[in-house]
């Protein structure tokens, strides 16, 4: 499948897929800090026409948390693909867990993105589920 994407800056390479990994690395477009309990955006040079009927998912590389002390604010990042301006950059929230400022240079991967297939599905509301349900929370 091709995807359209633009780079903001041309000297940065595009994101890449490891072999046979489900996910492809951001790069960090430039140098930032976040300071200590803050949010920070880290732009990641990256603007995608996300294909009709499918979204990108936008999560922390496993390391990301351990290395730097950074953890996804939103939890999961979504683009829809509507979000494909010439000026959408995607952006990605981090929270500094630390005690102390963050630096995140430019080029730096911390991120990465999944497409996943969706399909909406159309509400059918009814009184009763079927089931008494098992209790839960």
């Amino acid at each position: 499948m091709e995807i359209e994407i633009k780079r903001v800056d041309k000297s940065l390479p595009l994101p890449t897929y490891e072999r046979g990994a489900s996910c492809f690395d951001f790069v960090c477009r430039e140098d930032v800090q976040i300071k200590p309990n803050e949010i920070g955006l880290i732009p990641t040079n990256a603007i995608v026409k996300v294909p009709d009927n499918y979204t990108l998912l936008v999560f922390s590389r496993s390391s990301t948390p351990l290395k730097k002390g950074l953890m996804l604010a939103n939890g999961v990042g979504v683009i829809d693909s509507f979000f494909c301006g010439d000026s959408d950059e995607i952006m990605v929230e981090f929270f500094n867990i630390t005690n102390k400022l963050v630096k995140i240079a430019r080029g730096e991967v911390l991120a990465q993105g999944l497409l996943v297939k969706y399909e909406q599905g159309v509400w059918k509301e009814v009184e009763k589920m079927g089931s008494l349900g098992r209790g839960g929370f």
